[in-house]
């Protein structure tokens, strides 16, 4: 990691509030960057505040007060297509549940993300599914339905998913919470070569000790805050 570089994502002095009765403070006055070639585990008890500020980096939420930069631009007050767009072509997203369409293919999951940036054409965009899936072991599935895969092999398809449009940040909210210890050891050790081999940036919200000891950085929140 090279400390000096511009950051890819950056938080500052942000808040989320959920209105009501009794209004829900999830995020408070978050101070948080994400640079180049780093992997930085986000941990703390549930419910602390941990998937909703993986949630404002990945834009699907939006702060109360505060701001979130992504490759230096603000992005609070930016329209939802605009928003839509920039985390379409910047970002990647891996969840506890591999949310794989039962209907379609390993390949064909992959390359939705692609149709939906447009930037390739029906072959370019097969080629590039049919490299990520082999790259990642699953070669010999890649027309298998998710209900024919394991969940390690799910997970895995999940994660090619996730690189489809070769995003900068790789955004993953308890990858390996639903998984065996092998596919668990194996989700990791291509989150680590990710970060190792190509640059991209991974921030992890994980309860995996084991993961998380792999990060280069550890972010603890508690209360919704940044503890330490």
């Amino acid at each position: 990691m090279n400390g000096g570089d511009e950051p890819l994502i950056e938080v500052r002095a942000a808040t989320r509030i959920i209105a009501g009765d009794v209004p829900a403070t999830l995020v408070d006055g978050i101070d948080f960057a994400v640079r180049p070639g780093e992997f930085v585990a986000v941990t703390g008890p549930s419910g602390s505040g941990k998937s909703s500020l993986l949630y404002l980096l990945g834009l699907l939420d939006r702060p109360t007060t505060g701001e979130v930069f992504v490759l230096g631009k603000p992005t609070s007050a930016m329209g939802d297509d605009a928003r839509a767009d920039l985390r379409l072509a910047t970002l990647g997203f891996v969840f506890q549940f591999h949310f794989l369409l039962p209907e379609f293919s390993a390949r064909d999951n992959v390359m939705l993300p692609m149709r939906a940036l447009g930037r390739l054409n029906e072959a370019q965009m097969r080629a590039r599914a049919e490299r990520l899936l082999s790259d990642l072991g699953l070669g010999d599935h890649m027309h298998k339905r998710p209900d024919q895969l394991s969940g390690g092999q799910r997970q895995r398809a999940a994660i090619a998913r996730a690189l489809a449009n070769d995003p900068r940040v790789l955004l993953a909210d308890e990858p390996t919470g639903n998984l065996d210890t092998h596919s668990s050891e194996q989700a990791l050790d291509i989150l680590r070569k990710l970060v190792d081999e190509t640059g991209k940036a991974v921030v992890v919200v994980t309860h995996d000790l084991a993961l998380a000891a792999r990060a280069d950085r550890q972010v603890r929140i508690v209360d919704g805050k940044v503890a330490g």
